[in-house]
């Protein structure tokens, strides 16, 4: 079977996967479509416990995508010091981040005007 390049539909469900293997916490989902001038369609947005879990979670993602489809992430970065990982899949942007990173950049209220989507996941938040 020939892998081919996932659609923004079946890379977020990807990525929900990967995130969710690793107990990844308070995932949200924005969808940036109907904002003029934004740089990718959604943003996955989730937080870990540490430095290591957010690693984890980063890993996990980039192992579940490729191995299920081509994608590789353009771009990924923060992994040096795992508080805010940004991991640049071009129509998607996934933000992981350590809990108290994530409410001092609050990102889902700097893009307050995206449809904002909570995810329910199987582990106790």
């Amino acid at each position: 079977m020939q892998k081919r390049k996932a659609s923004a539909d079946e890379l977020i469900a990807l990525i929900l996967q990967g995130i969710e293997e690793v107990k990844g916490q308070n995932i949200n989902l924005l969808d940036l479509r109907e904002i003029e001038n934004t740089v990718c369609d959604y943003f996955i947005i989730c937080n870990g416990t540490s430095n290591t879990h957010v690693n984890a979670i980063v890993g996990s993602i980039q192992k579940t995508v490729s191995k299920a489809s081509k994608d590789k992430p353009w771009h990924v970065e923060g992994t040096d010091n795992a508080e805010w990982v940004l991991m640049d899949y071009v129509n998607v942007v996934v933000h992981v981040f350590q809990k108290h990173i994530r409410e001092f950049y609050d990102i889902e209220g700097l893009w307050g005007d995206a449809k904002f989507t909570t995810i329910e996941s199987s582990v106790n938040n």
